[in-house]
């Protein structure tokens, strides 16, 4: 292998810039998965606890304004409602920006590329308008800490968030044995039962993949082991014993029983699973796709599965093979560059100032990105399905998408900075030693800078990494 530094930033980076030098090897960006999280300081998102207690906020306000209906008090109690929304839209506004400004200004960039991998692999969201915007501090708390540890302790922490558990209906899964079960069928009249979206989802995308050797049978028997891990706004996360399923399950051929050890067993289940040798190929191929081409060399997919295996899904070595094969540096850029990333690599290639960033208000972000990334393809935070965004390169290519990325290049950089780079300054910036002879043409035959930067960032050698 020849470790290439431009391509390590590009590939494995946010993209190059002219004020962060790109890594020197494999060494430096798995040590600095090891070191403290200068990004996390730099612009700090407050954890799920800071995404409960907007919800908390919202839900009095909802409720306080119910109370007051056609009574005196509803007009202000309306407007507390309408406040604490406006507020919790801001708050998802400013997030965005420190996410935006850690893929912007880091020295690091592979771990906010991990990051966001993982968080699409572990995809969740809010459905009720009081977790709308819970996703990016979900991230905080349950993905950024746990991405260079073990694969099971991240499964872990993303299983039994509280967002994942709302996300898939699993605070709405009842052993149907159980004493709440028993329960609201003598006092109300009506069953409760079992959700299996939380269960078939562990096994189907976050650890043994679609085709492993797994039936509807271990979908149900983890179902019901899941059952009585519940979270509501005011607390977070629960075990409650009286949802649980009585007696033992078994998935997998193998026994757990949470009616005696209680969340220990679902722990130990989540690990089982996280250790399978499935699980290893799922990942292997998912990572590898994602950092290489939409059809990965399968001696490279063959080799993260091995090392996943040899060391029980320890990530850390798993990236290491990963930045170790050949395969890793194919010099042609193949994958295309969803529309965040696109973003974040065309305001990091501009060195824009992270005052240009943070001056914006909710309605600017708005407009400069949120709602062109929505155009391009990608709505942030609401992925179509608990499988995340798509990897293959033509649900980004579409004509639609490209003509966005075209008219954001073209107007937006300038609106920010006011002054651009010197085109040819700009290319080199961008691209390195990948600027072609017809991109420098390009550049110094454009009629202005706006528009040579603009074509700069436009170029499908840009586009993709």
């Amino acid at each position: 292998m020849r470790f290439d530094p431009e391509l390590a930033e590009i590939r494995f980076g946010c993209g190059l810039s002219p004020r962060q030098a790109p890594p020197t090897g494999p060494e430096e960006m798995l040590a600095a998965l090891r070191a403290p999280d200068r990004a996390a300081t730099d612009w700090p998102i407050p954890g799920f606890d800071g995404a409960l207690a907007d919800a908390r906020a919202y839900s009095a306000a909802r409720r306080a304004r119910k109370a007051a209906i056609a009574g005196p008090q509803f007009e202000a109690r309306d407007k507390d409602l309408k406040r604490q929304r406006a507020l919790m839209r801001d708050h998802q506004a400013d997030w965005f920006l420190r996410r935006l400004l850690r893929c912007v200004t880091t020295e690091h960039g592979f771990r906010e590329r991990l990051t966001l991998f993982w968080a699409d692999h572990f995809t969740a969201q809010g459905k009720i308008a009081a977790l709308r915007y819970g996703a990016t501090p979900y991230v905080e708390s349950a993905i950024r800490p746990n991405i260079a540890g073990r694969f099971e302790d991240l499964l872990i922490a993303a299983v039994t968030s509280p967002l994942m558990l709302h996300y898939l209906d699993q605070h709405r899964s009842t052993g149907p044995s159980s004493r709440r079960a028993k329960r609201v069928a003598r006092r109300q009249g009506r069953v409760v039962g079992l959700n299996e979206n939380l269960a078939r989802e562990v096994l189907e995308l976050h650890t043994l993949g679609v085709g492993a050797p797994y039936g509807q049978q271990d979908v149900r028997q983890l179902a019901e082991l899941f059952t009585g891990m519940i979270y509501n706004i005011e607390d977070g996360f629960n075990f409650a014993p009286g949802w649980a399923e009585p007696g033992a399950e078994i998935v997998l051929g193998q026994r757990y029983d949470a009616e005696i050890t209680g969340l220990a067993a679902i722990k130990q289940a989540l690990r089982d699973l996280a250790r399978h040798p499935a699980t290893a190929d799922h990942l292997a191929r998912k990572l590898a796709v994602h950092f290489t081409s939409d059809t990965p060399d399968p001696t490279l997919v063959a080799h993260l599965a091995d090392r996943y295996r040899a060391t029980s899904g320890d990530l850390i070595q798993v990236y290491a093979a990963l930045l170790e094969h050949p395969a890793s540096w194919q010099e042609a850029l193949g994958n295309v560059k969803p529309p965040f990333a696109y973003l974040a690599s065309a305001c990091r290639a501009l060195a824009m100032p992270p005052a240009a960033l943070t001056k914006l208000n909710r309605p600017q972000v708005n407009r400069v990105f949120l709602r062109p990334m929505q155009r391009m393809g990608q709505r942030w935070e609401f992925a179509g399905g608990p499988d995340g965004w798509p990897e293959a390169d033509g649900d980004w290519i579409t004509p639609q998408g490209l003509a966005e990325r075209l008219r954001w290049c073209m107007s937006v950089p300038t609106q920010l900075m006011g002054t651009l780079p010197a085109p040819l300054d700009a290319l080199q910036d961008a691209l390195g030693s990948r600027a072609t002879a017809q991109l420098r043409f390009v550049a110094t035959a454009a009629e202005t800078e706006r528009e040579a930067v603009g074509l700069i960032l436009a170029a499908p050698a840009f586009q993709r990494r």
